[in-house]
This record gives structure tokens, sequence and C-alpha cells, in this order.
């Protein structure tokens, strides 16, 4: 295979149906060309699991969570799929200006989409980002990453977790989250 095809490493598979149809394998290297064009980065406390450096170069996956679960006896790597979701929202809501609202949502629907694809049961994966979501939030914030972008949190009117986060940010520990609401 050349080298200067759009793909060298991964070479073009024909299709069964038109390539601009929704497939597995597109969306596969849809997401694989997000993964090479980020950094990640899992050694922050991050509320909510996942966040975004301002200029969107970096995604910051919460130090708790854990890399994989299991589903139906196989076990799954969850970063892609995150990885996706944030760089997805981010994109919205800086080229397109939308509310943080609606990005999430769109996000939240090519995480599903990503998931779906690689045969892993939603609900499951769902499950397990939700335990983690709240015990997460619970935590105390010890390391939050100085470039963080705050807008999310800033839309949500989170004023409790953007002070607990700029605390954090200037002396390295912040209180206990005081009330129970999340995006």
């Amino acid at each position: 295979m050349p080298t200067t095809s759009c793909h060298p490493l991964a070479p073009h598979r024909k299709l069964r149906i038109p390539d601009w149809y929704v497939s597995t394998l597109m969306l596969e290297r849809t997401v694989d060309a997000i993964l090479r064009r980020i950094r990640l980065r899992r050694d922050c406390d991050i509320p909510y699991l996942a966040g975004y450096s301002q200029d969107g170069r970096t995604i910051y996956i919460d130090r708790h969570l854990p890399r994989t679960f299991t589903d139906r006896g196989r076990t799954v790597e969850v970063d892609r799929y995150l990885i996706l979701h944030e760089a997805v929202e981010k994109s919205l809501i800086d080229e397109l200006d939308l509310h943080y609202l609606h990005a999430h949502q769109i996000a939240t629907r090519a995480e599903e989409s990503a998931v779906r694809a690689d045969r892993i049961s939603w609900r499951a994966y769902d499950a397990f980002m939700q335990r983690y979501v709240k015990s997460v939030g619970d935590e105390r914030l010890r390391n939050v990453p100085a470039d963080l972008d705050l807008k999310p949190y800033r839309d949500e009117h989170d004023r409790d977790l953007m002070a607990r986060m700029q605390k954090a940010e200037s002396t390295g520990i912040a209180p206990i989250r005081t009330s129970r609401r999340k995006p």
C-alpha cells in the first residue's frame, strides 16, 4: 500500500454499501483519527470523569476511573469512547458556539454509537460510568489541571464545583462537595 494514501496503516476495505452510509468501519477510522490528534492525560482529578483543555488538544480522564470494565466476559477499554465524547463536545462548543448541554447530548450519541459499533452493551457501559461519576464527584479535588476548560461547569451553573476547582488550583486541596447535583 502506498504511504501517500489517506490511511497508510489501515488500507481501505471495500464496503458492501456506499461509504457515506453509517458503518462500523468508518466509525472506527474516525475514532482512530481523533485519537491521533489529541493528547490523553489520566493523572488528574476531573469532575464528572472527563474534560478537555482550553485549546482542545488534551483530553483529561479522571485518575480514579478504571481503564477497563467487563461486558459479557469481555474486557473493554473505555478511554477511546470518552475521548470521542470529549472531542466532539469541545468541537461543537468551540466551532458552532453551542451551549454545553446541546453539545453534550450530541457527544453522548456519538459515544453511544461507538460503543454499540464495537458490540458492547450501552446499558452496561453507561452503568459502569455512572458508578464512577458519583464516587469521583464526592472526592477531594487535589490535582485539577490549570488549563481545564471550565465552560461546561459554568454553563451548568455549578458554582460549588467551580469554587472547589479554583481552590484546588490555588492550594492543591479543595473541600468535599456540598451538593449532589451533576450535569
